[in-house]
């Protein structure tokens, strides 16, 4: 689909108004705009039944990374789950994009959502019946990134079907908030949990939890969906979607500068628990914190972008979290201070959330609807699937040079690819 074809959604006067205020130079905290769009009501149960969900999705996260360590010692095999849930992004995000702008995304999202909920309960039955091996864990979360390969870009382009053009940018900064209200309750949950009962528990609830979303899904009052590229060659359209990255002058370098920041620096979180455990001596409960901690600084940053959604320079926006991002990943490996950490993790969230939810944005109110999932795959690619590949990186650095050498390395080559685009690619940042 081009520009002159019918949008996916019927148009309004709303739905046509702009995207961001035209008159704001500068930022503005507007705390009434901050949850506008929970004014749609398909929004208002995606908004809630995500919350939920995602707070079981992060209690597996920290109890499955957390078991990994205990049951093997190892950071390398800490790099190789991480790098087994997100190699099938690598691997099928491009089909998932066509698929994504063939089918009614509801119902695609049902179908992945569904799958993620069974694979939650066999990990819990596994570790029940005693059979629990590291690599079930590996192989379990290769079957969970698969699903995940499908469900990311369909979530990401329904957002614009749930509540049109207008409210866009505000859903995708509210998106980000409840991944990162999720991200602080979850491993909090997780780390009370696990010295409570253990970690097969955090499956369980995990599993329950996306009940909460399949209901919202289903609850829904979806106008009927065409899709926009519904015919025709599969990997004529997949071609299509590359080649509008590739050639755009705007979409190709926020999808790189994604890349090679979840490559690097983002590797430091597969090492959390041997942080933990090995440098800062924090125990269980402690490590749930640090990944709380996170969460608080990213929930910060996304309520922060949600409210000034009149502030037309958003590429200075970008940039600032792009450069405040590797330098604190590199002020956590060289802190021997659990409480110093702590404060660093918190910025370092916030760094990680103003770059990210921005860089979405500007890519999602660039990109022409019938693209759109196309588009949103490759970008989920380099979000989710590169930080597999980032966790394996970091992990076979911190098994042969330490923890701290482990995170430190990947914080440096973000920093330094942040100076280079900061120096040789101005007009990042005079992105609106």
């Amino acid at each position: 689909m081009n520009d002159a074809d019918p949008p996916l959604i019927a148009s309004s006067p709303t739905d046509a108004a702009p995207l961001a205020g035209a008159s704001g130079s500068e930022p503005r905290l507007i705390l009434s705009r901050t949850f506008a769009a929970l004014r749609h009501r398909n929004y208002r149960l995606f908004f809630f039944g995500q919350l939920v969900s995602l707070v079981g999705t992060w209690m597996q996260n920290v109890a499955q990374a957390w078991l990994v360590y205990v049951l093997t010692n190892s950071p390398f095999k800490l790099g190789v789950v991480s790098f087994c849930a997100g190699v099938p992004v690598l691997v099928f995000s491009l089909w998932a994009g066509v698929v994504a702008d063939r089918v009614p995304k509801r119902r695609l999202l049902l179908v992945t959502q569904t799958v993620m909920m069974i694979l939650a309960f066999a990990l819990a039955a596994d570790m029940f019946l005693g059979t629990l091996q590291w690599w079930h864990i590996a192989f379990l979360a290769f079957l969970l990134g698969a699903a995940n390969a499908f469900d990311a870009p369909a979530r990401q382009a329904f957002v614009v079907e749930m509540v049109g053009r207008k409210e866009l940018m505000n859903a995708i900064a509210l998106n980000s908030a409840v991944f990162n209200s999720a991200r602080i309750i979850g491993p909090a949950l997780a780390g009370v949990t696990l010295a409570a009962v253990g970690a097969q528990w955090c499956f369980v609830l995990n599993g329950v939890s996306f009940l909460a979303v399949i209901a919202s899904l289903a609850l829904m009052d979806v106008k009927p969906y065409v899709g926009a590229a519904s015919t025709g060659s599969p990997f004529r359209q997949m071609r299509e979607g590359v080649s509008y990255i590739w050639h755009h002058p705007t979409v190709r370098p926020l999808i790189t500068l994604v890349a090679v920041s979840n490559m690097f620096a983002l590797g430091y979180m597969a090492l959390l628990p041997a942080f933990a455990l090995d440098i800062l001596h924090a125990g269980t409960v402690g490590y749930g914190l640090m990944s709380t901690a996170i969460g608080m600084g990213a929930l910060a940053g996304a309520l922060i972008l949600a409210s000034i959604g009149d502030y037309q320079r958003k590429g200075l926006v970008l940039t600032t979290g792009n450069l405040l991002f590797p330098t604190m990943v590199l002020a956590v490996a060289l802190s021997r201070s659990y409480h110093l950490t702590l404060g660093l993790l918190v910025v370092a969230g916030l760094g990680f959330m103003t770059q990210n939810a921005t860089a979405n944005t500007l890519v999602q109110t660039t990109v022409p609807d019938g693209l759109r999932g196309r588009v949103m795959s490759v970008y989920m690619m380099v979000f989710q699937g590169f930080f597999p590949i980032g966790s394996l990186i970091a992990g076979s650095v911190a098994e042969n040079f330490g923890v701290p050498a482990g995170a430190a390395f990947g914080g440096g080559i973000a920093l330094l690819y942040s100076l280079y685009l900061f120096w040789r690619i101005p007009q990042i940042r005079a992105l609106r």
